[in-house]
């Protein structure tokens, strides 16, 4: 059986690892793109769709006729410093995608989150994720799976100098974390995505 996907965060780190793998899969006759702005994608599945994300009702529009959700939506504190506009994008965006995923009878929704999520946390960021966690946890979408990356390797379109140091420095340090906060590859988690969904692996 064929089917669609769907993909929020399609240029970002991860999803650009993404991006590929379900536009090749099998299973995936085509392959639904959720954008704020022009994207070319030249591949025979995609269907790119230009959503504005402040409106729920545009996300749910765009997102019908999706079986698997795929969500990697996130930014960062330096491109939207105040905590209302971050908010926006870490919280509104993949909390209203699974809103709409549940609403749509959509089978399963893959969602990217941060190691040490918790919606009790001091910490604004972390706070931030266990509270979309919390959230989509609570719907009745049947097959749901949140993953929590640490540090992830890989270049990013953008340049983030923070980022990039510890992407260095980190990996001389690895043997001495814990497995849950080691630095990972975005293209492992990319692939862990799509292993977690088809093959229903938790």
């Amino acid at each position: 059986m064929t089917k669609t996907a769907c993909i929020l965060g399609a240029t970002g780190l991860i999803g650009s690892h993404l991006l590929p793998l379900l536009l090749e899969h099998e299973q995936y006759q085509q392959v639904i793109i959720l954008t704020r702005r022009p994207l070319q994608v030249n591949h025979p599945k995609a269907d790119v769709r230009m959503v504005d994300f402040d409106h729920p009702e545009e996300i749910e529009e765009a997102m019908v006729g999706s079986n698997h959700v795929y969500c990697a939506v996130g930014t960062t504190r330096r491109k939207d410093p105040k905590p209302e506009t971050y908010r926006k994008v870490d919280y509104d965006i993949p909390v209203n995608a699974a809103l709409a995923a549940e609403k749509l009878g959509t089978s399963h929704f893959i969602l990217i989150s941060s190691v040490g999520a918790n919606s009790t946390s001091k910490n604004f960021y972390l706070k931030l994720k266990g509270e979309v966690e919390d959230k989509v946890r609570s719907l009745t979408i049947p097959h749901v799976e949140i993953l929590q990356p640490s540090l992830l390797l890989g270049k990013r379109n953008e340049f983030r100098l923070g980022e990039r140091i510890a992407q260095v420095l980190a990996p001389l340090y690895t043997f001495l974390m814990p497995t849950q906060y080691k630095p990972i590859a975005a293209s492992e988690v990319a692939l862990s995505m799509l292993d977690k969904c088809l093959n229903n692996h938790p």
